[in-house]
């Protein structure tokens, strides 16, 4: 009962209790706010129970912190708190640690010295694990809540804080990794005297305790002789009963030593990069957790759906994802040498764990190292292509997986150089016998087209689709073979890219895949089918618009007809993908066919307004506990307020309004008379703030929309008028440089449509200017207030400026337009000069990290 009083306490006092949104904790007396204090803190003091010890905490320091914020100090809480600190019962001593973390503006103030002796007692307690870790918390609070000069008077601080990881037992050590590597992630500069230490100690946490031998390279890579070197270095088990995967408690500590490394490599990595020994010790460390797949999941992971894989709970995801994190961090001059030390005899172990393991970990460094491996890339291409012959199934699952992510993080350097090897090595992997592998080298295709020219890839196309079609619709060869249906989804989709990819050369294979896919369309109709059915419906829209409306036309009534007999079926509640699929199909139908699209406009525009017209779903949240844990839902600010979108339906609502972009251009005149009602919704959408979409989405419909009225006939001057009001008043009020830019382009294609500036009624042309002018002092004032302070997040002030040269330019295009020499144009170029220009500052490293 006490414990849940304290949980209601929190959950209540600070809620806004009625609709002006005052909190109850606001309509107490002063009387009641004493006695509410002196029972807390006498619960804080003297309550045995330790569950319920820490909740009052968790009620202290919201009271404390909240009412602090009001400006309504506790005075007794403070003394009580440091005489707690120097109590001889542990739990007591436990809970004033406890409390100087949740509110270390206890102790902000105070002289520096007394902090960190009091913080160092706490942090050598010798009775109690959980007093040093509550210790460790409040540290940390006060670390960071300090600026970078009073930290610099609280340093002596970080070497009792790093000396308790060596005193807790193995199973306390994550915790107190996990509390450093906050402090890793906001203050990395405090460890740099440090790192030599950790050097010495963090190995031991992240690296398995076996002799591994002499060191091996690319030279020597077994230097121990005998057998051929194994990696990580494992005992061979002969009868199959050693343990070979940590578990437990020691995986624990591995994981949470390796995220302290990343997380401090992300957060400093000019401080690391010249570690050598940092570096390598992480890489090592993220190879060999790679490297420990259960060895009894092969049959399991076989016969899975990818989807619903029950292996993947036991895959060392954390290694992977560390490893790319590290390397997108530190560079490919960094990290490719002491990953390459390792990766080559990896993939010659005669542990196919360990084959698999390398071929991750190309795929994983891929992106982060992109620019250094692009000189050595025949070489790491030479490494992966032999594993494309691999017995063991998993080892060519990662080949293609390593190929295809490649081709996505060094796009066209290896679609252009390399096809020849890789088309060799991919094309025969989509006829193995296991599903899993022949339907990912289906998925890689899909990164190999994104990125190739169509010259290359038509000397491939018939093999290509020669043996899709074969895993699509087996049963044409052998009618004992039943696909798998996340193949063919799979198949449908590659297939889909490939047309993209090869555009009318496409048109020899269309007599042989849109009858299957409208029969499917036709007969996929249950639940299980529903993705293969939307896949279906998108692919045949692709290569519909691939091989051009006179291939299409024929097919394209029976295709319109199933369109309209699946939009027209009684809604499935668990189908949420229907809806987006039909609009984008419909959008793919009408470029290819173009004005011949007219007549099924009735159909597809009623669901694509109320679409677009449709509200965002949105919930005010009081605290952070209500909403942490809804799906499809997300947490923005807002006026000082939480409030919560749900996501899905603003993605539905911008695609609505791209769409309608498409049918808007593709068909001009015809699309004359839904300009007015398209028009209404547009101009709102200008001001759909919480989604960035539909606002580029709707400045890019207009000028669409105007020249469709033109030409229809139906373009009013009332409609003229508002529109360019509508969005002058955007321009003036526009605080994102990025949609600044989009709104000036919006303004002046619009603008051209209707005739040029002699078009323009003057009180507009009068509006815009004001409207740029405000602009104009907005970017100067943002500029000179980055000027007068120290450049702390160089990439993000690039990032911005980059946006704001781009509004400018789009405004001086406007202005150009409206007077070659125009005098605002000399304030535009003002403003541009005032701009920092960074790029001569980006990183050495071939801007790789930060």
């Amino acid at each position: 009962m006490r414990s849940f009083s304290l949980v209601l306490l929190r959950r209540l006092l600070f809620r806004p209790a009625n609709a002006q949104r005052v909190p109850l904790y606001d309509h107490l007396g002063s009387q009641a706010i004493q006695t509410l204090q002196r029972i807390l803190l006498h619960s804080l003091l003297h309550e045995p129970a330790p569950v319920v010890r820490r909740k009052t905490v968790d009620s202290v320091t919201d009271l404390s912190n909240n009412a602090m914020k009001r400006g309504h100090p506790w005075p007794a809480l403070q003394p009580q708190v440091f005489a707690m600190a120097d109590s001889p019962d542990v739990l007591t001593r436990e809970a004033a640690f406890r409390v100087f973390a949740g509110c270390p503006n206890l102790i902000i103030d105070l002289q520096t010295d007394a902090v960190v002796a009091i913080l160092q007692k706490g942090l050598q307690d010798p009775q109690s694990t959980e007093v040093r870790l509550a210790s460790l918390r409040a540290s940390v609070a006060f670390l960071t809540a300090l600026d970078i000069n009073a930290q610099a008077q609280a340093l002596a601080l970080l070497y009792p804080m790093l000396n308790t990881l060596p005193s807790v037992p193995r199973p306390q050590q994550p915790a107190f990794l996990s509390v450093l590597t906050e402090l890793a992630g906001s203050n990395a500069h405090l460890f740099r005297p440090h790192i030599p230490a950790l050097l010495k100690f963090l190995p031991s946490l992240l690296l398995p305790v076996v002799d591994a031998g002499p060191t091996p390279t690319v030279a020597r890579p077994n230097p121990g002789g005998g057998s051929s070197f194994a990696f990580p270095p494992v005992a061979p088990s002969t009868n199959g009963d050693a343990e070979k995967e940590p578990v437990g408690e020691d995986d624990e500590v591995r994981k949470a030593a390796l995220e302290f490394m990343t997380t401090l490599s992300e957060s400093k990595p000019g401080m690391l990069r010249s570690e050598p020994a940092w570096v390598e010790i992480v890489v090592r460390g993220c190879l060999e957790g790679m490297g420990e797949i259960p060895e009894d999941d092969t049959e399991t992971w076989l016969e899975a759906d990818p989807a619903e894989d029950p292996t993947d709970d036991s895959y060392p995801h954390t290694y992977e994802q560390s490893l790319d994190r590290v390397a997108c961090a530190l560079g490919g001059q960094a990290v490719l040498p002491p990953a390459f030390t390792f990766i080559p005899a990896m993939l010659a172990s005669h542990d196919w764990r360990l084959r698999h393991a390398g071929l991750m970990a190309i795929a994983s460094i891929a992106e982060g190292t992109s620019k250094v491996m692009q000189g050595e890339l025949g070489k790491v291409i030479d490494l992966v292509i032999p594993a494309f012959s691999d017995p063991h199934p998993r080892v060519r699952y990662a080949a293609c997986q390593c190929i295809g992510q490649l081709c996505t993080d060094l796009e066209e350097v290896v679609q252009e150089k390399f096809h020849g090897p890789i088309f060799a090595a991919l094309i025969p992997a989509l006829e193995p016998p296991e599903a899993r592998v022949h339907a990912h080298a289906a998925a890689a295709l899909i990164n190999f087209c994104e990125g190739v020219e169509r010259h290359t890839l038509i000397p491939y196309l018939d093999s290509i689709v020669e043996r899709l079609l074969k895993l699509l619709n087996p049963a044409a060869t052998d009618a004992s073979k039943q696909p798998k249906r996340y193949v063919q989804e799979q198949v449908i989709t590659t297939l889909a890219m490939v047309a993209d990819a090869s555009e009318a050369t496409f048109a020899k294979h269309y007599s042989s895949i849109m009858p299957l896919l409208l029969n499917v369309m036709q007969n996929a109709n249950g639940p299980e089918y529903r993705k293969l059915r939307v896949k279906a419906m998108e692919c045949a829209g692709l290569i519909a618009i691939a091989v051009g409306r006179d291939v299409f036309r024929p097919d394209s009534r029976t295709f319109v007809e199933l369109l309209m007999q699946i939009q027209n079926s009684p809604v499935d509640p668990g189908d949420t993908m229907l809806s987006h699929f039909l609009i984008a199909t419909w959008a793919k139908v009408c470029q290819a066919l173009g004005e011949e699209f007219e007549p099924y406009l009735p159909v597809v525009m009623p669901p694509l307004l109320r679409v677009a017209s449709s509200k965002a779903d949105i919930s005010i949240y009081d605290d952070e506990e209500e909403h942490e844990d809804r799906d499809g839902w997300e947490s923005i600010s807002l006026d000082g307020r939480q409030v919560g979108v749900k996501t899905s339906a603003l993605e539905d609502k911008c695609q609505a309004f791209e769409t309608l972009l498409i049918h808007a251009s593709t068909l001009n005149a015809r699309f004359g008379p839904y300009v007015s009602q398209v028009l209404e919704l547009a101009l709102p959408g200008l001001r759909f703030y919480i989604h960035d979409g539909v606002q580029e989405a709707c400045a890019m419909l207009i000028p669409v929309l105007f020249s469709c009225g033109k030409h229809s006939g139906t373009l009013t001057q009332q409609m003229v008028t508002a529109t360019f009001s509508q969005v002058i008043n955007c321009i003036g009020n526009e605080s994102d440089a990025s949609f600044l830019a989009s709104l000036f382009k919006c303004f002046l294609d619009s603008m051209l449509v209707i005739g040029g500036p002699s078009a323009l009624a003057p009180e507009l042309h009068a509006g815009l200017l004001e409207a740029t002018k405000r602009q104009l002092q907005s970017l100067a004032d943002k500029r000179k207030a980055r000027a007068a302070r120290p450049a702390e997040d160089k990439e993000e002030i690039m990032l911005v400026e980059e946006m704001e040269d781009f509004a400018l330019e789009d405004m001086a295009k406007v202005l150009r337009t409206l007077d070659a020499n125009h005098p605002l144009l000399i304030a535009v170029s003002s403003v541009r000069e005032l701009g920092l220009h960074l790029s001569e500052w980006e990183s050495e490293d071939e801007g790789e990290g930060s």
